[in-house]
């Protein structure tokens, strides 16, 4: 398994279990207890680690929504709190869900291990919403709440990789919207407006966008070793039955 097959095969183990995370019923409650719409909290959550930004910094930061509905979402939030204090409370939501659900996973203390050493490995050059997030204090210790932490920074890696390679092909993130699996539903979902393009021409080139994706995450996956790789993808895979479904 080489560091870019390690990257590609991790990616949707990281999806199911920060999205487990994400829809439960816990995080839900904190949106709801700080007076925000699911939306709002979403966009807060996800880029209220920027800081005290302007809503255009966030959309580019974040790439694939459109830009008015995160402006929509980030004023909404900003009327009640501050993005940063959202972020911030979506940590601490974050590593209570792994007290909870990762805290008694057997192996929890070697995925805390092989996660960290991929995220400290991680380049943040062209990566704004990542660094952000490793830069936010962890404000539990436990290894479960650290190996969340780890979980949401290697899937927002992916994501923030995933902006420039997209780019990087000539699509438009609208574009790699329509050509993915989720075509119109996805565009709808992250606010885009139709007309929409259409998805055939532009499939191929979604298809390399992934494969350099795939190149940039591999990066930081070289710090561990082929055994070490092949290790932390089972973890991840065990960890997805387990919460994700």
């Amino acid at each position: 398994m080489t560091p870019e097959q390690a990257a590609a095969n991790a990616r949707a183990g990281l999806a199911s279990l920060v999205g487990a995370f994400a829809e439960s019923p816990q995080t839900l409650r904190r949106a709801r207890l700080m007076g925000l719409s699911g939306w709002a909290y979403h966009v807060a959550a996800r880029a209220g680690a920027l800081g005290d930004v302007r809503p255009e910094t966030a959309a580019a930061a974040i790439g694939f929504i459109a830009p008015d509905a995160l402006t929509d979402g980030w004023e909404a939030a900003a009327k009640t709190s501050p993005p940063v204090e959202v972020a911030t409370w979506h940590l601490h939501e974050l590593c209570r869900w792994g007290v909870d659900q990762l805290g008694d996973f057997p192996r929890v203390n070697r995925l805390l291990e092989l996660t960290g050493r991929v995220v400290d490995a991680v380049d943040c050059a062209g990566l704004p919403l990542f660094a952000a997030w490793r830069a936010m204090p962890v404000p539990d210790a436990s290894p479960g709440a650290q190996a969340a932490v780890m979980l949401h920074l290697l899937h927002e890696h992916r994501l923030g990789v995933h902006v420039v390679a997209v780019r990087a092909s000539g699509l438009t993130p609208l574009q790699a919207i329509i050509a993915g699996p989720e075509g119109e539903t996805g565009a709808v979902a992250f606010g885009w407006q139709p007309p929409y393009p259409p998805a055939g021409p532009i499939v191929r080139r979604l298809m390399w966008a992934e494969s350099v994706a795939d190149s940039l995450a591999g990066q930081a996956y070289a710090a561990l070793d082929l055994g070490e790789r092949v290790e932390l993808i089972g973890l991840l895979e065990s960890l997805s039955h387990r919460i994700g479904g």
